[in-house]
């Protein structure tokens, strides 16, 4: 992929879908003010591979041929703009909001043990993985990102915290990597060698006992060897979010970027995006002029003012409406499972949004 710019629209979920798992309009109209932001890439947020896989019931499938139509029609809004357009698969494994939910171990989340996984249960998610990409292919994306990130099910197997397995998947750090290189192999066979497939990279789950850059980076380097075509780093999981180094760090401009800089000397031949609260122009040009990250992504500050990049380049001339450190409205409007949107936006629009959604 060529873009025109090193700025990343990243994926946010907001919890737009509808509980059938199908793209509506109000996840068209959201990707396609992002694909007009004037960012070089858009990556549509976290699609499920398999239903035990879902995080929130408002959250898209690619687990079926059926929801490939709708897909196809998101993949065709951003690409509308001219800019490429790539898909986050994922699965939330013991983060899911299931009965049904599955792990590597069966560590408690939330007050729920999760099944641990078999080897039959393992080759079913990483052959869901693989037909997911295809299926991301064939309506039209540019590319898909295998969602690492947020302690998902991929890190799950990663961190010493939620893998207790004493198998071939678990034991020690080369074990722990098994199943997400396997993952990735397998996409990699469904997709080909001239498509992309990035990694959303958890550097750090913030969380005692867990995956710190220590066991992330030689992950990283292992990525790279396996092929990977771009690392986008992040932070934090949902144990954490709610710590206080967490929150204490997540008010930090560019918070993040010291994680991404380490992956990027790591893997010096991979593009690697960083993240992290990253509002002012200045401090995206010193991550690209000082060598410590390729791209810059932009999550809840190109929510909060999708004329960003625009503003940035000059097109605009309005300041830029800032994401306000503290503020965790879109936050708790996902967990309520309700649509979230930005305490930042005009007041007009903040109305026009909640009659849009009810509420």
């Amino acid at each position: 992929m060529r873009l025109d710019n090193r700025i990343v629209c990243l994926p946010l979920y907001l919890a737009y879908p509808d509980e059938d798992h199908e793209v509506n309009s109000l996840v068209l109209d959201y990707y396609n003010e992002m694909a007009g932001s004037g960012a070089g890439l858009v990556v549509v947020e976290n699609v499920a591979v398999e239903v035990c896989g879902l995080g929130n019931p408002r959250t898209m499938l690619v687990s079926e041929d059926r929801f490939v139509p709708g897909l196809a029609r998101l993949a065709s809004t951003i690409k509308a703009h001219g800019i490429p357009a790539v898909m986050q698969i994922q699965h939330a494994g013991r983060y899911a909001k299931r009965p049904d939910r599955i792990a590597p171990s069966p560590v408690e989340t939330w007050g729920v043990k999760p099944q641990e996984m078999d080897q039959a249960c393992i080759d079913r998610v990483i052959a869901a993985f693989a037909a997911g990409a295809r299926r991301a292919r064939e309506a039209g994306f540019d590319g898909v990102e295998l969602h690492g990130g947020t302690g998902y099910l991929l890190p799950q197997f990663l961190s010493p915290r939620t893998n207790l397995r004493q198998d071939a998947y678990g034991g020690d750090p080369h074990r722990r990597m098994r199943f997400p290189l396997e993952v990735l192999s397998a996409v990699r066979d469904a997709v080909g060698a001239d498509y992309t497939i990035g990694y959303r990279f958890l550097a750090d789950e913030y969380m005692p006992g867990g995956l710190t850059l220590t066991a992330s980076i030689p992950f990283a380097r292992e990525l790279a060897r396996a092929g990977v075509d771009y690392i986008s780093v992040m932070t934090g999981c949902y144990d954490s979010f709610p710590l206080p180094d967490y929150t204490k760090d997540d008010l930090q401009e560019g918070f993040m970027v010291p994680h991404a800089h380490a992956v990027k000397q790591a893997v010096p031949g991979i593009p690697v995006i960083a993240a992290g609260r990253i509002q002012q122009p200045e401090t995206a040009e010193s991550v690209i002029r000082d060598g410590k990250a390729d791209l810059v992504g932009l999550a809840r500050v190109i929510f909060a003012d999708p004329l960003w990049p625009r503003k940035v380049r000059g097109q605009i001339q309005q300041p830029i409406n800032r994401c306000f450190p503290g503020c965790t409205l879109c936050l708790k409007r996902i967990m309520m499972q309700k649509p979230a949107y930005c305490g930042r936006w005009p007041q007009e629009r903040r109305e026009q949004f909640v009659a849009r959604v009810g509420g």
